[in-house]
């Protein structure tokens, strides 16, 4: 089938990181051959480097439900949705509480499994540094090292969200061990993050093939730790290693020198709201994101963004926006957003307000007349996926937009939020892009900057982290939910309590597989 003109630019924005066979996320790792006769050379390292990116890749995106659509469920602007006749686990997710899907003993234990396994690909090329011929390259082995260790900072800080205690390895093992503190995570990931800040050149991120992790990213991430850390947990610096002044210090660092900025207009950030001038994926507000490819298929490649189905419309499309399973966005997000803020259209799919002709009430639940924009599965005028249209195995599998895990916008309300002397400066920049010709300045104190962080990357991940950071009563009164939604097109009730939230501590259930593999070993998350 031709590819509709005014969607072929967005296939080829979307697909030109995939385009070029010698792309490194292309590549399958190695695995005929053994520690021993394989860490020796140059060649060696790069391949093993490959495989770690291509464990975040698998880690993040080979699950329907993994750390981006937990984030989403759990925060306050979607609901668990899935069909009306689906299994509750979604519910349970979003509830928090098991009793919501009984049968439901092992929530995300695939990504449990698939986290640790990214890891081990990390700690084991590590290990055998000193065993390669780095022939007198030693700052081809500084960034080699820092890429990696800032791929082991990213992953076990997803995981140390999402589980609060978990194993901590370092270095490749097999040993049955329990779990951290979580000091001693949050230990490692800033030391992770500390050397690849210092290590990574300094250039501008033009210059770094696209997806690789720059000096700019690290530096940005460690703002975002410092924050989740330091409000989480209540403590006023990062595990003694990275204090509010140097947390600050390195967002300043990447404002003033990585050639980072923002697109001049919001919706050009996402292709479904943007059908015919996205920015396209590796545009110069993208500080780091995870690349995905349409090649995944059921013989063992994962290489796809597996739970961007999730938020598709429920089994029904309409041009642009491509079929799914059905997670809901809450009204409350779009009411959130006043009429001059041009960022409520390029965020949520709006059934009634946009005239989309959805159809199948009947097979959603929780249905609310709005749906996920920022990352929506797209359909051509014909209603064909683009995902299969680009040569993915179907629309489940088959998606391929990357996730954008730190845009230059989060840099400077990070550093706002912590004191910059030009945070009004920054804190404008973000709201003249969204206002226009509407724009008025108001104050970037910490209420208004916590606000504008919602409507700025909502839908993005982040609003739960904002959340728990601002302290879990504070999370649980924003999240608590007493309503009425649609339930296959019949009013049901729809409650979240906080009481359950403040008992998990917003943490997620440890999949009581893992539990029973230890033998006990691993202690289950109160609440759960």
């Amino acid at each position: 089938m031709k590819m509709n003109s005014r969607l072929y630019v967005v296939v080829l924005s979307l697909f030109g990181f995939m385009g070029c066979s010698d792309d490194f996320l292309d590549a399958e790792p190695l695995t005929e051959q053994t520690t021993s006769n394989f860490y020796q050379t140059t060649e060696d390292a790069w391949t093993a480097l490959v495989g770690c990116y291509d464990g975040m890749q698998v880690a993040t995106g080979a699950y329907a439900e993994g750390f981006y659509t937990v984030s989403e469920v759990l925060s306050d602007d979607c609901f668990g949705g899935t069909g009306n006749s689906d299994g509750f686990g979604y519910q349970a997710m979003d509830e928090f509480d098991i009793n919501r899907a009984p049968g439901s003993v092992n929530l995300l234990g695939g990504v449990w499994a698939g986290y640790y396994k990214g890891i081990n690909r990390v700690n084991t090329l590590l290990q055998y540094m000193d065993q390669i011929n780095w022939e007198g390259q030693d700052a081809l082995r500084e960034r080699y090292e820092s890429e990696a260790r800032f791929i082991r900072a990213y992953l076990y800080f997803d995981m140390v969200r999402l589980w609060g205690n978990i194993p901590l390895l370092t270095e490749p093992s097999a040993e049955n061990i329990p779990q951290s503190d979580p000091d001693e995570v949050y230990a490692v990931i800033a030391q992770d993050l500390l050397f690849a800040a210092s290590h990574l050149p300094e250039e501008a991120y033009s210059a770094v093939e696209n997806g690789r992790v720059t000096r700019w990213a690290a530096k940005s991430m460690l703002g975002r730790v410092y924050l989740y850390y330091t409000g989480y947990y209540g403590q006023p610096d990062l595990v003694g290693l990275v204090s509010s002044a140097e947390a600050l210090q390195h967002l300043e660092d990447v404002i003033e020198m990585s050639g980072h900025g923002l697109v001049s207009d919001f919706s050009q950030l996402w292709p479904a709201a943007s059908t015919t001038d996205y920015a396209g994926e590796d545009n110069l507000e993208v500080v780091f994101s995870v690349k995905y490819t349409h090649t995944s298929d059921y013989n063992g490649n994962t290489d796809g963004n597996h739970w961007m189905v999730m938020f598709g419309m429920r089994e029904f499309s309409s041009f642009p926006y491509g079929n799914g399973w059905g997670v809901t966005v809450n009204s409350k997000l779009y009411d959130l957003y006043s009429d001059t803020d041009s960022r409520r259209l390029s965020t949520i799919i709006a059934i009634e307000e946009e005239e989309v002709p959805f159809d199948n009430q009947a097979g959603q639940r929780e249905y609310t007349g709005y749906y996920n924009k920022k990352y929506a599965p797209m359909v051509d005028e014909e209603g064909s996926s683009l995902a299969v249209l680009v040569g993915g195995v179907n629309f489940m599998i088959g998606q391929f937009q990357d996730y954008t895990v730190m845009r230059y916008a989060d840099v400077l309300l990070m550093a706002a939020e912590l004191g910059s002397a030009n945070a009004q400066t920054y804190f404008n920049e973000v709201r003249q892009r969204a206002y226009g010709d509407d724009f008025s300045q108001i104050a970037p104190n910490q209420q208004n900057i916590m606000n504008e962080r919602h409507l700025e990357f909502a839908l993005e991940g982040i609003r739960y982290w904002d959340l728990m950071r601002q302290g879990v009563g504070t999370a649980a009164s924003e999240i608590a939910e007493s309503t009425v939604l649609l339930n296959g097109g019949v009013e049901t009730d729809k409650t979240i309590s906080a009481s359950k939230i403040e008992a998990t501590q917003g943490l997620s259930q440890i999949p009581n597989s893992q539990i029973a593999l230890s033998g006990g070993v691993l202690q289950q998350n109160a609440g759960w």
